[in-house]
């Protein structure tokens, strides 16, 4: 893109400028440092490879100067089309685009390369220009803030994202992204897919420690909004905390899970009974032996370490969720964000009552949004209306059969169900196998991808999932015993009284009458 058809760029950051002048005290001009421009783009000019260093911390936007501005423009074109940057090349670029004296003229850019003797502090002065930058930056977002709460019309919670929005742009590095000419698109997206090659994982995406998914998704991709949907009792909490388990404990990756249904307490209970395999009503009850007692505290110090932040506030809004998800991506550095489930959310203002399905609608865009703003994947637990129970058959869910908003289907990039048809009651799979103990995740709409059913164990005593090949259904009594062999390893297993104590060990923690369906 020529950068004389940036013109209203050139006026918009003009009049900011004068705008962040007319606010500070007298005599105090906005943060900059044009001498230090003048050093970077001398370097440029005298060793061009240096480029890549800068490119790391600069943008043109970043230069105060407009005449630097220019110059930096042409030397990152020159750049992207893989030419020599030298002066030389430079100048006759600004010539050929008319764009010459607007940077100063040939003897302007002569004397950059007398400005500089090396190239050798050039990443350090680069970041000092880019810190003038943001702080220029901070200063017109305090304004524009300053303008909209000046505005009584305005609604408190949309002020609120605004400002934080404004704040996190700046953050990140990048404050309102121009119109972007396909070429340079075209070699940030080369750039990741050589990223990409060099990755030593066959996944671009968060893992979720589920093979098979694994393999059909590559990973929950950044900025897509995933939709589990089930009826009731089918596993939804029981699936995504089997995730977070996986993503947090095994891949060390920060996971935020924002439960609406269920206390933050409940839900560790249930990842306790999951990683540990005690009946959920010993653990409920706190009857635990002095075996059970020292296999927990084992067993649970993964869970300690693991960074998995959970949010239990009820009825949450829209805007406050918004609010939060951007905290911690900042300051947690999250990788994916659960919530459980859609449905309980809203989004009044001030307690007015919508349309719900308008809601849910407006719901399922603002979490896209925010998504594709933070750049990592978003999974929303769903519920589905009572026509799958009424349908004959299978009982298999369909993308009609999500609930309250057709919207959902529309925004989602992945929707997948939870179908157990042990559930209701049917005996066999439809390839002929027996259905004691599977869950089917029937992926629906795949948005860059293959839609197909995925079939995995449930074991409901533990509300655990795993993978249906490498996690064979298998007896309390085999449960029991891996289970201890793996505990006794880890304590010296005379500490247990030998045999007998593992006998012992496994009738106190597994007792097969001992179940509770979640």
């Amino acid at each position: 893109m020529a950068w004389d058809n940036q013109g209203s760029n050139r006026r918009a950051y003009k009049k900011n400028i004068e705008e962040i002048a007319t606010v500070l005290p007298e005599g105090i001009v906005p943060p900059q440092a044009v001498e230090l421009e003048e050093v970077v783009l001398g370097a440029l000019l005298l060793e061009g490879e240096t480029i890549t260093t800068v490119q790391e911390y600069l943008t043109e936007e970043a230069f105060y100067k407009a005449e630097h501005k220019v110059i930096y423009h042409a030397i990152d074109e020159l750049s992207a089309q893989q030419k020599e940057v030298d002066l030389y090349s430079v100048t006759e670029k600004l010539r050929a685009d008319q764009l010459l004296q607007q940077a100063g003229g040939a003897q302007y850019l002569m004397g950059l390369t007398q400005k500089v003797g090396s190239a050798a502090n050039v990443d350090q002065h680069s970041r000092i220009i880019a810190q003038k930058y943001v702080q220029r930056e901070l200063i017109r977002s305090a304004i524009d803030i300053q303008k909209q709460a000046y505005d009584s019309s305005k609604d408190v919670d949309e002020l609120i994202g605004y400002a934080e929005s404004e704040i996190l742009k700046v953050t990140d590095g990048h404050i309102k992204k121009a119109v972007q000419q396909s070429s340079d698109i075209l070699r940030r997206t080369i750039e990741i897919i050589e990223m990409a090659g060099q990755n030593d994982s066959d996944y671009s995406g968060v893992r979720t420690g589920f093979k098979d998914l694994d393999d059909l998704t590559l990973g929950w991709q950044p900025s897509d909004l995933i939709i589990i949907a089930a009826r009731p009792s089918m596993g939804k909490t029981a699936f995504v905390l089997s995730m977070a388990r996986n993503i947090c404990v095994d891949y060390n990756l920060p996971v935020a899970l924002f439960s609406l249904e269920m206390a933050s307490t409940q839900l560790m209970t249930r990842l306790i009974v999951a990683e540990t395999e005690i009946p959920s009503t010993t653990i409920r009850s706190g009857k635990l032996t002095a075996e059970q007692w020292k296999h927990l505290e084992v067993a649970t110090k993964p869970l300690g370490r693991a960074p998995l932040f959970i949010d239990d506030t009820p009825a949450l809004s829209i805007f406050e969720f918004r609010s939060k998800a951007r905290r911690m991506h900042i300051h947690n550095g999250i990788k994916l964000i659960i919530i459980d489930y859609l449905q309980l959310m809203t989004c009044e203002r001030h307690g007015d009552k919508g349309n719900r399905e308008q809601e849910v609608s407006f719901i399922s865009r603002t979490l896209k949004a925010i998504a594709k703003e933070l750049n990592i994947p978003i999974i929303a637990l769903s519920q589905l209306s009572r026509q799958t129970e009424m349908r004959g058959g299978s009982h298999r869910p369909q993308l009609s059969d999500l609930r309250e908003s057709g919207a959902i289907e529309q925004d989602a990039d992945i929707v997948a169900f939870i179908h157990r048809p042990e559930y209701y009651g049917i005996n066999q799979l439809e390839d002929g196998t027996s259905s004691s103990g599977v869950a089917q995740i029937c992926v629906a709409k795949h948005r860059n991808g293959e839609v197909k059913d995925v079939k995995m164990r449930f074991r409901k005593e533990q509300a655990k999932f795993s993978d249906f090949e490498m996690a064979p259904l298998a007896t309390e009594a085999s449960l029991a015993e891996e289970r201890y062999d793996d505990f006794a390893s880890s304590i010296g297993k005379d500490s247990l009284g030998g045999i007998n104590g593992a006998d012992q060990f496994q009738q106190d923690s597994f007792n097969p009458s001992q179940e509770e369906a979640y």
